[in-house]
């Protein structure tokens, strides 16, 4: 549900602004607008999926609390539901500035290198539009975001997920965290991290190619 949300949204405004601020006589978008685009897209994309993404950072944390403190949601219908009725519909945005920071960094980063990366493969000749190239941008547009995300992904959990008011916002969390488990903490969980991101965004874009040389027509 998160995902559906978040990505249909993001990947379609994003589109969007990239038909708008593309330079018509060159073919082609600055580096500065691709950034923007994915700024502007990701975090309109973010606000939109923040609930889904509370109850499923909260399912999947579930397991891990004691018997007594778990909150056992019957599905993320009824996990936002409940969180609704119990905390307030301002709970289903709980960590939501950092749910679209970390977003827009994401998207910004995925968007605009995948692009960036595909017009220099291109334009050096290195490679025909084809699956080879849009396997290649997309594995290392893949490597970018999980690079810039990390430490977002690493805060934004911690705050979703803490049942009292242990920290402050997001810089007290990143903060206390720095200070009590180092800086490589917020890099905690990178190879899960690439591991999932990285497949996830070549399988996106490969996917996103197909879809549009389908529909080129219409």
């Amino acid at each position: 549900l998160r995902q559906t949300l978040y990505s249909t949204t993001r990947m379609g405004l994003y589109d969007v602004l990239k038909r708008h601020w593309t330079d018509p006589d060159r073919g082609t978008m600055p580096l500065t607008r691709k950034i923007t685009a994915g700024l502007v897209a990701g975090g309109i994309g973010a606000a939109v999926g923040n609930p889904a993404d509370v109850a499923m950072v909260r399912m999947q944390a579930d397991g891990r609390l004691p018997p007594a403190e778990r909150r056992n949601y019957n599905g993320v219908f009824d996990a936002i539901r409940r969180m609704s009725n119990q905390e307030g519909v301002g709970s289903l945005w709980r960590g939501s500035a950092l749910t679209v920071n970390r977003a827009m960094i994401v998207t910004a980063s995925q968007l605009a290198s995948y692009d960036q990366f595909k017009e220099t493969i291109l334009g050096r000749g290195l490679m025909e539009d084809g699956l080879g190239t849009h396997v290649a941008a997309s594995f290392a547009a893949g490597f970018v975001a999980s690079v810039a995300s990390n430490p977002i992904d690493v805060i934004k959990t911690r705050v979703m997920n803490m049942n009292a008011e242990a920290y402050n916002g997001a810089l007290d969390c990143a903060l206390k965290t720095v200070r009590a488990e180092g800086p490589l903490a917020l890099y905690k969980g990178f190879i899960p991290t690439i591991s999932r991101q990285g497949p996830f965004t070549v399988v996106l874009f490969v996917t996103l190619e197909q879809v549009r040389k389908l529909l080129k027509d219409f």
